[in-house]
């Protein structure tokens, strides 16, 4: 048996008043998805818990089947994983978004969608100023970045109740009320408040000024944790999996489980993606692996910049790049299961993630049809429901 799951991140929606009171999945075309209902049955999920923030860490240690109630522990620690860090028990790592803000208002919480290469400039900066030999400054991609605390036996500054607000929360928004709090936050907010004064004057920003572009005014410091201890996902399943993504909390994710990932060409994260590289890479996984994963991040991307248009797009590229030619091959290869599903909701009106249901479509060999025929938040309502999301991988795998 041959599993397949297509992760459209943050495709869910509420219904707008732009698209006639439909949601943005209502107002896509979507033959491929639809067919998988047609095939197969539609529902609900909850894969954030309300307790939980409303975040795709969560919500993807969830749809990967694992109870973020045991395991979760912040999301930065996920994506040190997929950059190969190891976290001693004592360490600690903190997500680093390069920003724009400008009149105490979150502008921009990529900072023009800096380069990675700006982005090392701008951070080796701060790390000459940083007067603690136990903080490192872990470049990653872009604006995405970590800030790592080494512990090795010293009483850590943070702890679990630690709050931050994630930056693309805060897109339009004052950040007056949003920065850390609690244990540790004083440190958080000395880190966040000195590299105001490194990148003020930093050649990267004055030719980024100068070329038109918004600068990198600060760091903005959130999602911290601790190493979370995931049993593999062939201890916890009894199946192996490949993850293709291009975006390092799902590439951690997959490390941390035990599945290799694969670098599709072209996947860059944003809207712009190949989608149909990362369908002819799922395809050719197929042979690989029990569970071929494939993750695309666009319509969260287009949903945080509030453009309509562009995550109904992003929805009918992955539908027709990925879930049609992917759903295809899964049928002419014998017995199979395909799940399609986003991790959580992400609101065009508000431009953030919510907690809430999302819509799962699931056929294959041995998944009886349902009534319905489209895939959408209306036709999952009236169909199973998960609350505890994590279970739905139990009634995938079967």
């Amino acid at each position: 048996m041959k599993y397949a799951i297509i992760i459209p991140d943050g495709c869910a929606d509420e219904p707008l008043e732009s698209l006639g009171g439909k949601t943005p999945l209502q107002a896509a075309h979507t033959p491929a998805m639809d067919a998988v209902v047609a095939s197969g049955v539609v529902g609900f999920a909850h894969h954030v818990p309300p307790h939980l923030p409303a975040g795709s860490d969560v919500a993807n240690m969830s749809l990967l089947g694992y109870n973020p109630n045991a395991y979760f522990t912040g999301r930065a620690p996920l994506e040190a994983a997929a950059q190969g860090i190891a976290l001693g028990p004592d360490d600690w790592a903190v997500r680093c978004n390069l920003v724009t803000i400008e009149d105490q208002t979150m502008q921009d919480f990529t900072a023009g969608h800096i380069s990675t290469d700006e982005a090392r400039q701008l951070l080796a900066s701060l790390q000459e100023r940083l007067e603690n030999e136990r903080l490192e400054l872990a470049p990653g991609v872009s604006y995405r970045n970590l800030l790592l605390f080494r512990g090795a036996g010293a009483a850590p500054p943070f702890s679990p109740e630690t709050r931050t607000v994630p930056p693309h929360d805060l897109t339009g928004q004052a950040v007056v009320d949003s920065f850390p709090r609690g244990a540790g936050s004083d440190l958080l907010n000395q880190i966040m408040s000195l590299s105001i004064d490194v990148f003020a004057g930093h050649p990267v920003n004055k030719a980024r000024l100068a070329a038109g572009k918004r600068p990198a005014t600060n760091v903005w410091l959130w999602g911290l944790g601790r190493t979370p201890k995931l049993p593999s996902f062939s201890e916890q399943y009894q199946k192996t999996g490949r993850m293709i993504t291009a975006v390092d909390l799902l590439r951690g994710l997959a490390a941390l489980v035990g599945w290799p990932c694969i670098e599709a060409p072209g996947a860059t994260g944003y809207t712009d993606t190949d989608y149909a590289s990362k369908g002819r890479c799922a395809i050719a996984a197929i042979a690989e692996a029990d569970v071929v994963c494939v993750h695309i991040e666009a319509p969260d991307e287009a949903s945080h910049e509030g453009e309509v248009a562009a995550k109904i797009k992003a929805i009918e590229q992955i539908d027709q790049h990925v879930v049609g030619p992917l759903h295809a091959a899964l049928r002419a290869g014998g017995e199979h299961r395909i799940l399609v599903t986003p991790d959580h909701p992400t609101s065009i009106a508000t431009k953030t993630h919510t907690h809430g249901a999302v819509p799962f479509a699931l056929a294959g060999t041995g998944v009886e049809p349902d009534r319905h025929s489209h895939y959408n938040e209306v036709s999952a309502a009236e169909g199973e429901a998960f609350p505890d999301g994590w279970k739905v991988m139990a009634r995938f795998l079967g």
